[in-house]
């Protein structure tokens, strides 16, 4: 039998804020940045998940992918879900994009 894995993506800005699916980190008064973004991998490497890729975006900031076995009987978090445009949809309007996006980060 395979691995079945599941993924948890999180949002750093320069290490004074990082998003993980909504939920936002800041560093504790005089932390350095170094120690902020060493406390929160240590956080995620407690909770299983590993590191396994970094996408880079703008300056300082980039999307860092972590991911961790899914327990034997579980299924993975399946609540970001990506919405699909249907084949003849008409244009977008009120601000959708149509297409496949992220719900959460």
């Amino acid at each position: 039998m395979h691995t079945r894995w599941e993924y948890r993506v999180v949002f750093v800005d320069r290490w004074r804020r990082t998003s993980v699916e909504g939920h936002e980190m800041h560093p504790e008064a005089n932390e350095r940045n170094s120690a902020f973004a060493r406390r929160m991998l240590n956080g995620m490497g407690v909770d299983g998940w590993e590191l396994v890729g970094i996408q880079h975006m703008m300056p300082g900031q980039a999307y860092y992918i972590f991911k961790r076995p899914v327990a034997e009987g579980a299924e993975p978090d399946m609540s970001v879900i990506r919405r699909e445009a249907a084949p003849e949809q008409a244009a977008p309007s009120h601000g959708e994009t149509g297409g496949a996006q992220v719900v959460s980060l």
